[in-house]
């Protein structure tokens, strides 16, 4: 559709960060990887697709953030003083920070693919997306929705054990 051509039309380079199991270090991988190509110049949007461990708002000081919504969608989070680091969590979608997500998955489907096409971006150099422990419906869904823009990276996290 338009509106998915448009939020992402901005976007020149998109990087799936992802993990065959959990606790491995996405979401600090995520962050880092972020924090370094802002300080590069770059401009740099994080999706946080972790529905059920969204930890990238309070890694980047923001967790206490509200999502406002603008003509075409959802506005991300600026991070930072100098706003250099535009965010959008499910972190900042719930009551309270801690709670948790109990959602089947054709719920945690529509979401994902709502982030992905109704989340105002503007204009990123990076957008890194943090996806959830291991190969589930999830990384299905976040990869269909993404496949258009054919923009796309991966970052496989792994550990030694």
């Amino acid at each position: 559709t338009l509106a998915e051509r448009t939020n992402l039309a901005g976007v020149r380079h998109i990087l799936l960060v992802l993990s065959g199991k959990g606790g491995v270090g996405k979401s600090t991988l995520s962050t880092e990887l972020a924090l370094a190509l802002r300080n590069a110049g770059k401009r740099v949007g994080i999706l946080d697709v972790d529905l059920c461990g969204p930890s990238i708002p309070r890694m980047l000081r923001v967790q206490d953030s509200a999502v406002h919504q603008c003509d075409s969608g959802w506005v991300p989070v600026f991070v930072g003083q100098d706003k250099a680091i535009a965010l959008m969590s499910i972190g900042f979608l719930l009551e309270r920070p801690d709670d948790a997500v109990v959602w089947r998955g054709p719920k945690k489907n529509a979401l994902i693919k709502q982030f992905v096409t109704d989340v105002a971006w503007g204009d990123l150099d990076f957008l890194i997306v943090d996806t959830p422990p291991g190969t589930s419906d999830e990384h299905i869904s976040t990869v269909e929705a993404l496949r258009p823009h054919q923009l796309l990276g991966a970052v496989l996290v792994t550990t030694p054990q």
